[in-house]
């Protein structure tokens, strides 16, 4: 049983444990992300990941501290590396143990004495600092040589001749700007430092070279930090990008430090609980023109759709309606023609798109919001209301080619060029699980977003929109009824064709999530009968302990692994993965339909906690796992839906 909710690791100088990966943010979309050994296996890890435009052009500064320290006559080299076709450097023979308690800490064993090194990121800063302690009986030596890679986050320095190797020294800083298209770096400390630029070269990143992408990179030194160890006393390395802080050293670290232990909720909760509220402010990001959301470290941004999906368990879960409503605003000022944008723009980043059903997961986010807002919360009245309205009857118009209503009243996308659903992986043919028709969990974001609206309506006094609304939900559930129950599978069809007189033809009666997911969202959808038949489907075919798969194994386009490079990998992504943020959905539909039996409550709660457990980034979770044992967890190490959706559960679905 675990007696923290912070991460830690024991490693005793072995490399496996200490492949796992570690994270740690700043609140404006900066981050720190490696593995425990501090050997890079991702081109997006990085010891300080800047972000030029909070929260998004995010440049990777500072790859690694390569450190050292010197105990009498003897040298001890503290890093880890991997290089093409030798063994990785044996840095991680020395390390003892990792803890982020809340900051990363680790702790090298040299010879019979302890050496401490930990860091943090500046809140809301572009700022590094490095912070070491000896535990020795005398004075050590220590050196750190900072390996710069200066480029942006999916990209890879190699050598080249345009590094502007120009130093400028003053006392306990130095100023390098080895480009010079981007800010100055600036380096505070009290040591010495001695110059001599050079480049090291074809450091090999193993999570790329799995995934069959570039994985050897180049990084530039402009020198070295020398520093007199005295025991007990800490020294300190300050790397910022564009200006050095104002504050000390010591005032950064203390401050970082509290601010990220005020998260812990307390010994009322449950460690689960605990450490998943600590997780959820990794991707919360704040204090900018753009507050938002990143959907998942190290390589997602700011998109709507797992914005919107994310929201509740981030923000309203622990009681934070004002970062929601900020985060909401955001989405709401990219409007394209009524519809939310697919994603927020980085700065000079191609064109947007509409997101369809990014759209509609507004009214679900709305919803929830709305649960715990005052009545008279005039972001409700004056923002959040006209823009559903808005929305709701561009739809019902059938205004756009994205989405429309059909003859019967079900809700139809057929854009062949913007994938309405979250099943939208690509290869270079094009996409790979095409869902175009009428869609199980759109029908279920339709009628319960035109409950809402109809709620809110009425509230407002605005009896035309109820009306519509009303009639429009009431029409759509009736039409469900009639179309979408497969009786061959005893299951919902995942898509159906817009012509009713082509369903028995065209219909695709795969056993997916999609249609738990519905149950979650409206069970007006389902009679009791086909509600427990769906959750007896899912447990047969789909659950995993880590997730729900997307597609039943029994199905001969089942993909049952996270394997191989490129096309291979993103052709599972939807044909068998089991995907974390789905056991949310199931256990919401689960206890909906058993929302006083305690044993059930027992198995949910005992699934999640399991599901929790061993990602590969500490403390966080990963996108998805594989459909067959032993569920090898992939994609995306640290993604905020998952993190947003199993809290969510815990909290507001188990009242833990």
């Amino acid at each position: 049983m675990r007696d923290s909710p912070w991460p830690e690791l024991v490693t005793r100088g072995e490399l496996a444990p200490a492949e796992r990966e570690w994270l740690h943010t700043n609140g404006t979309g900066a981050y720190s992300m490696s593995t425990v050994a501090q050997m890079h296996t991702r081109r997006q890890h990085g010891l300080l990941v800047a972000s030029l435009a909070p929260p998004l052009d995010r440049l990777v500064v500072l790859s690694h501290a390569e450190t050292q320290v010197t105990i009498g006559t003897r040298t001890y080299r503290l890093a880890t590396h991997r290089f093409p076709d030798v063994a990785p450097s044996p840095g991680y023979r020395n390390l003892e143990q990792f803890a982020q308690d809340p900051l990363p800490r680790w702790t090298h064993r040299l010879g019979k004495e302890r050496f401490e090194r930990s860091l943090c990121l500046a809140r809301r800063q572009n700022v590094l600092v490095l912070r070491h302690v000896w535990h020795g009986k005398s004075e050590a030596q220590m050196t750190i040589r900072p390996l710069l890679s200066m480029r942006k986050l999916h990209e890879l320095t190699r050598v080249h001749g345009a590094v502007a190797q120009t130093v400028v020294l003053r006392p306990d800083a130095v100023e390098i700007k080895p480009d010079p298209k981007l800010p100055s770096v600036h380096f505070g400390h009290k040591g010495l430092f001695m110059g001599s630029p050079d480049w090291w070269r074809c450091f090999e990143l193993e999570e790329d070279r799995l995934r069959g992408a570039p994985h050897e990179e180049d990084l530039w030194t402009p020198g070295v930090f020398e520093f007199r160890l005295n025991p007990g006393e800490p020294q300190y390395l300050v790397v910022a990008l564009g200006e050095m802080p104002s504050e000390s050293a010591e005032d950064l670290y203390e401050q970082s430090r509290d601010e990220l232990l005020a998260l812990d909720p307390g010994e009322e909760h449950s460690m689960s609980v605990r450490s998943l509220f600590i997780a959820a402010e990794s991707y919360c990001v704040d204090s900018t023109d753009r507050p938002g959301i990143i959907a998942g470290y190290p390589w997602f941004e700011f998109r709507t759709r797992e914005a919107l999906l994310a929201i509740p368990g981030l923000f309203l879960v622990r009681g934070q309606l004002e970062r929601a409503r900020a985060v909401i605003r955001t989405l709401m000022a990219g409007e394209i023609d009524e519809w939310l944008p697919r994603r927020v723009r980085e700065s000079g980043r191609g064109s947007l798109m509409p997101a369809g059903d990014g759209s509609l997961w507004l009214f679900e986010t709305a919803r929830a919001y709305i649960e715990l807002a005052k009545p008279d919360d005039p972001f409700v009245k004056d923002e959040l209301f006209p823009r559903l309205r808005g929305l709701f009857l561009r739809i019902l118009r059938s205004e756009s080619d994205l989405l429309w209503i059909t003859p019967d009243g079900l809700l139809a996308n057929g854009h062949a060029e913007n994938p309405l659903t979250w099943m939208e992986s690509r290869d270079k043919s094009g996409l790979l699980t095409p869902r175009r028709g009428l869609a199980v969990e759109i029908q279920a974001l339709w009628t319960r977003g035109g409950e809402t609206l109809a709620a809110l309506a009425h509230a407002f006094g605005d009896h035309e929109t109820q009306q519509l609304a009303v009639g429009a939900t009431e029409t759509a559930r009736e039409a469900f009824y009639q179309r979408f129950w497969c009786e061959e599978t005893k299951y919902p069809y995942d898509v159906l064709p817009e012509d009713p007189s082509d369903d028995a033809e065209f219909g695709d009666a795969s056993i997916r999530p999609n249609a738990v997911m519905a149950l979650a969202i409206d069970p007006e959808l389902f009679q009791r009968r086909q509600a427990l038949a769906v959750l007896g489907c899912a447990r047969e075919h789909l659950w995993t302990p880590k997730g729900l798969r997307t597609l039943s194994p029994s199905a001969s386009e089942y993909v049952g692994y996270y394997e191989g490079v490129g096309d291979q990998r993103r052709s599972a992504y939807h044909q068998g993965l089991a995907w974390s943020a789905l056991l949310g959905f199931y256990s919401r539909a689960v206890l909906n339909a058993a929302p006083d039996d305690f044993d059930v409550q027992m198995d949910v709660k005992n699934c999640i906690e399991e599901a929790i457990e061993g990602g590969p980034v500490l403390g966080h979770l990963a996108q998805v796992a594989s459909g067959d044992a032993p569920h090898a967890l992939g994609g995306c190490p640290a993604y905020a839906w998952s993190v947003a959706e199993l809290l969510r559960t815990l909290v507001w679905d188990l009242g833990l």
